[in-house]
């Protein structure tokens, strides 16, 4: 078997800034072959010896000066290729195609027709569901190529030119969407690249307790836990590599938390040992320091400022100073590519375990992040082979900022208004579109379960990138408007109240082992007596890295509503039907 850092790994992906960049590489693990990440401008006497080469999708126009590029002697290189989205882009730009802005950009769900039989398709040939994320396409393939499929607004969906084992697709295989992706994937490494089999996907535990150790050497490592997969995971692996003598962990209350979740977290870290972990009660300060914030950004640099505040006091406080000690974190690798943690992605939202003071501990030498290069998916792997229960591997994510950034404000009044065959509301959330940050307004529609429409309709219109469906309403949805609202202890207790109902619903019927993870989103939209609506966010994932929309029962929903609308201060519910891209999970 190969180890992580090989000299020559017989898969290279070509890093041009998407944000699918490494769960290209780990869907080719998975499919039992080593790869490793580059840059997009690597040299191609540098990537001699490989068998093949993914060029990667990213946020830029290949015709925009400083646009990411490639060296074009890689197209003569021998070495099998596969250009996804913007890398079928940047391959037909270099070898005489044409690249244009699109009327229309695809956005999410799509249906692929292939229209040429090749290798890359064998066994995925025919109509299929794959997953779009472009505004810029191919309009003319190079010479020598074929079209090898179209959807309704792409006649360059792929290409190829096997006689060269040059290959293009503008979707992405590597998602869990794209239904045949697995095969498309398969078929370029086995058939195309001739790999062969030198990864073990599950051979993670040693691998990492292994960088553990030499990362600390003879360091203790301190860790404020999250009661979460990733930091419970990541504290248990330093536990088994370090002993419980050199590891130490501390929760942070910091009054952002769902209902009960205090109490759960220390129940599950006190069952790991004796006396490896405690409670730090911050609420005051964290509410203190947001109360009247609306901006979305701001929230997490303050919350991330507010953590490293907090530590750097604690771990100055006589028990854990000194150069012994390390910071331990569940950073995966999702929270640094949203963050614009490679050199060409495209900032999505600051993570809190990227902001300025944690950036500074990690150029001190001062973190370690076990779990740095895995997808949830593989972390929920790890923890299962180290042992730790269902119940806690089985748990919905949640953000480290807590409910702050489920508490969306508004800095002035809007009416809503018509728009589009729906009700355009200015409560701006969070997009990702074509891999570049969008921030927008909200579409409203009639339908709860217009998963379909919505997709079209963000596709359609540039001045949205989410849509909701509405479930209930105390007042007609012309007689709402977006309020001025901050942040305020009125407002994040409202959400975790709500929070708290629909958890409890979900969970007595079984609806949350149906769905990956289920915010709960409280926005400014609503009247003077009821100023807030309360959103219901289901997406079915595997990831994080991408994210569908999921229909919640006709009777839950109702279910759910009545709880919610009973609250006081709310005055409607609504439904997200916005897949992952163009809207990330969480709106902030």
């Amino acid at each position: 078997m190969n180890s992580p850092g090989q000299k020559l790994p017989q898969i290279v992906v070509l890093d041009t800034g998407g944000q699918y960049c490494h769960l290209i590489t780990r869907k080719i693990r998975e499919l039992g072959v080593y790869s490793e990440i580059r840059a997009s401008e690597t040299p191609a006497a540098e990537l001699a010896g490989v068998r093949g080469l993914v060029i990667s999708g990213g946020p830029a126009s290949v015709y925009e000066s400083g646009s990411p590029v490639v060296d074009p002697a890689i197209f003569q290189s021998g070495a099998g290729i596969l250009g996804i989205c913007y890398g079928q882009q940047l391959m037909a730009y270099h070898l005489g195609g044409k690249v244009e802005r699109g009327t229309k950009g695809e956005y999410g769900l799509a249906r692929l027709q292939t229209t040429a039989s090749t290798p890359l398709f064998r066994g995925a040939e025919g109509s299929q569901q794959i997953w779009m994320s472009h505004r810029d396409t191919v309009t003319a393939a190079p010479p020598g190529f074929e079209v090898t499929g179209s959807t309704g607004t792409c006649a360059v969906a792929a290409m190829a030119d096997p006689a060269r084992r040059l290959y293009g697709v503008q979707f992405h295989p590597e998602v869990a969407h794209t239904h045949n992706g697995k095969r498309i994937l398969s078929n370029f490494l086995f058939d195309i690249c001739g790999c062969r089999k030198d990864w073990d996907p599950h051979e993670q535990v040693a691998r990492i307790e292994d960088e553990i150790r030499k990362v600390a050497g003879g360091r203790r490592v301190f860790f404020f836990v999250s009661g979460g997969v990733d930091s419970t995971v990541a504290f248990t692996l330093c536990l088994r590599a370090l002993g419980p003598e050199r590891v130490r962990g501390l929760y942070v209350d910091t009054g952002l938390m769902r209902a009960g979740e205090t109490s759960f977290v220390s129940g599950v870290f006190e069952s790991l040992g004796k006396g490896v972990f405690s409670i730090e009660h911050a609420a005051p300060r964290f509410l203190a320091a947001l109360e009247g914030v609306s901006e979305p950004e701001q929230k997490r640099h303050i919350i991330g400022e507010k953590f490293v505040e907090v530590q750097e006091q604690i771990l100055e406080s006589g028990h854990y100073t000194g150069a012994e000690w390390i910071l331990g974190q569940g950073t995966i690798y999702p929270d640094t590519i949203e963050s614009g943690g490679t050199a060409k992605a495209d900032l999505i939202k600051t993570h809190h375990n990227r902001v300025a003071g944690i950036q500074k501990l990690i150029d001190e030498g001062r973190i370690i992040e076990p779990l740095h290069l895995l997808y949830k998916d593989e972390v929920r792997e790890v923890g299962a082979e180290l042992g730790l229960p269902a119940e806690m591997l089985q748990r919905h994510p949640f953000p480290g900022p807590g409910l702050a950034i489920r508490c969306l404000c508004s800095t002035a009044e809007h009416p809503v208004q018509s728009h589009g065959g729906g009700t355009l509301a200015r409560v701006r959330s969070v997009g990702v579109q074509g891999d570049s940050r969008s921030y927008r307004p909200v579409l409203i529609i009639e339908d709860p379960h217009g998963q379909d429409r919505a997709t079209e309709l963000i596709n359609r219109y540039d001045d949205i990138n989410r849509v909701v469906g509405l479930v209930r309403s105390a007042v007609p949805l012309e007689q709402m408007k977006v309020g001025r609202a901050v942040m305020c202890a009125t407002r994040l207790e409202r959400l975790r109240q709500a929070d708290a109902i629909v958890r409890g619903i979900s969970h007595e019927s079984g609806f949350d082992q149906k769905v990956w993870q289920f915010p709960v989103i409280l926005i400014p939209l609503g009247t003077e007596d009821r100023p807030d609506s309360v959103v219901l966010r289901p997406v079915d994932s595997v990831d994080g890295m991408t994210a569908q929309s999921v229909r919640i029962p006709a009777d839950l929903q109702e279910r759910m509503a009545a709880g919610l609308l009973a609250l006081d201060g709310v005055c409607a519910v609504f439904c997200d039907l916005t897949h992952k891209p163009p809207g990330p999970i969480e709106w902030e």
